[in-house]
């Protein structure tokens, strides 16, 4: 028997699989597959911040996309502002990041001309992180966006709301 699948609009114009079955000499027979339920997991507080997540990260990615700037690259760069001379290894630790996944993001924020990496003064076998001129000045154009993109992200949830699921989230990282 061959199945084929094709994608159709129910009455109420939901998007649904249907299901083609060959058999011998039966003809063609339809069956509807139900789009999967996940209510359940909307009770959980982590499937609900992995939602939240990739609703923010959407407007996150239309906001940069034409600078190419992921949320990694944007919270590497604000690190390195506020602390030059940073070494890798601290960075790395304070965004969270792993190590070799870090090394990749300065490797691509240097080859950019936004980073460099400088032998750390007191450990040579540390490098400190400083931003170029050229990342300074992409820096100020973000900034300028990032209040743009979090200002749409506050008129979702209002101002008040802000403050709460801050201080929520806040106490589940444990700060």
């Amino acid at each position: 028997m061959a199945e084929t699948k094709a994608r159709s609009r129910d009455s109420g114009g939901k998007v649904g699989t249907k299901t083609r079955t060959r058999g011998s000499g039966a003809g063609m027979a339809m069956s509807r597959r139900r789009p999967a339920k996940v209510s359940p997991l909307s009770r959980y507080v982590g499937y609900a911040l992995r939602r939240a997540q990739l609703a923010v990260f959407e407007d996150f990615f239309q906001t940069f996309a034409d600078l190419e700037l992921r949320p990694a690259h944007f919270g590497l760069l604000v690190v390195i502002d506020q602390t030059p001379g940073l070494k890798q290894a601290e960075a790395s630790a304070a965004l969270g990041i792993q190590t070799p996944n870090f090394v990749a993001l300065v490797d691509e924020l240097e080859r950019r001309g936004l980073a460099q990496r400088f032998r750390a003064e007191n450990d040579r076998r540390s490098h400190a992180l400083h931003l170029t001129k050229a990342g300074e000045a992409l820096l100020k154009r973000v900034l300028v966006r990032q209040e743009e993109h979090e200002a749409r992200i506050t008129a979702k949830i209002g101002n008040a709301g802000r403050e709460q699921l801050m201080t929520l989230l806040d106490k589940l990282a444990g700060d």
